[in-house]
């Protein structure tokens, strides 16, 4: 299926222990799974292995038509794949629009586009385009590393904790913006401890706890209170 991150049998283990255990889901273009579950229960080690920073054996790993499994994390980005750790993680020495220039392979003319765009897209940067990174708040260099990753293009986009650390305005802020860059055709992938926020924009949630999936479905059909998520959720 065009545009779909398709992930089946993808296990993850540390020292013989596993942190991710044969899971399978599938990412459709314009849509977000949240992916929920308590701290340690394997949703940063699953999205590592499929942006290719951790080693992982998998039966399939594509995006669209693209078998990504055996790429370099490299090549898994050229092929379409954009990541956000946890954390963020900007480059605090540059500024704003180094920041967002510096994944990009493009002449000047298209670079300066593509910044335009993404200042559009998060105008809370638009008037700290020459600022330093290590100068903006939480919530800015968390717009600023989602920028850093979209510049890119990509057809997936794997987002880990994008809350974390930010005040509720700050964080309903950028999952709404989320929500408009899965509304523009990228398939979204979110890792969030949030389930609220998280449900409140997503089309499919999965629980993780263990490494392996226990809950999953239409996010519209689960609530953050329902005592079976809440206890899956507490680890």
């Amino acid at each position: 299926m065009t545009g779909v991150l398709r992930i089946e049998g993808l296990s993850v283990s540390y020292g013989g222990a596993l942190a991710v255990d044969n899971v399978a889901l599938a990412v459709p273009a314009g849509r977000i799974v949240a992916l929920l579950g308590a701290n340690g229960a394997g949703k940063s080690s699953l999205l590592q292995a499929v942006v290719g920073l951790v080693p992982s054996t998998v039966r399939q790993l594509s995006l669209g038509d693209t078998d990504l499994a055996g790429l370099s994390p490299e090549r898994r980005a050229d092929a379409g794949l954009s990541y956000v750790p946890e954390g963020r993680r900007v480059f605090p020495g540059l500024t704003v629009r180094e920041n967002i220039e510096v994944g990009m392979d493009a002449g000047a003319a298209e670079r300066g586009a593509r910044v335009a765009g993404m200042l559009a897209l998060f105008p809370d940067l638009a008037d700290k385009a020459s600022e330093r990174a290590w100068r903006l708040s939480g919530g800015q260099q968390q717009m600023l590393a989602i920028a850093r990753a979209l510049v890119r293009r990509p057809r997936a986009l794997l987002l880990d904790e994008p809350s974390l650390g930010l005040a509720p305005r700050v964080a309903q802020d950028v999952f709404h913006r989320l929500r408009a860059i899965a509304d523009d055709g990228v398939a979204v992938l979110l890792a969030e401890q949030n389930a609220a926020r998280a449900l409140a924009i997503a089309d499919e949630a999965v629980v993780l706890a263990h490494g392996s999936i226990l809950l999953s479905g239409a996010a519209a059909r689960l609530s953050p209170d329902d005592p079976v998520l809440t206890g899956l959720l507490a680890g």
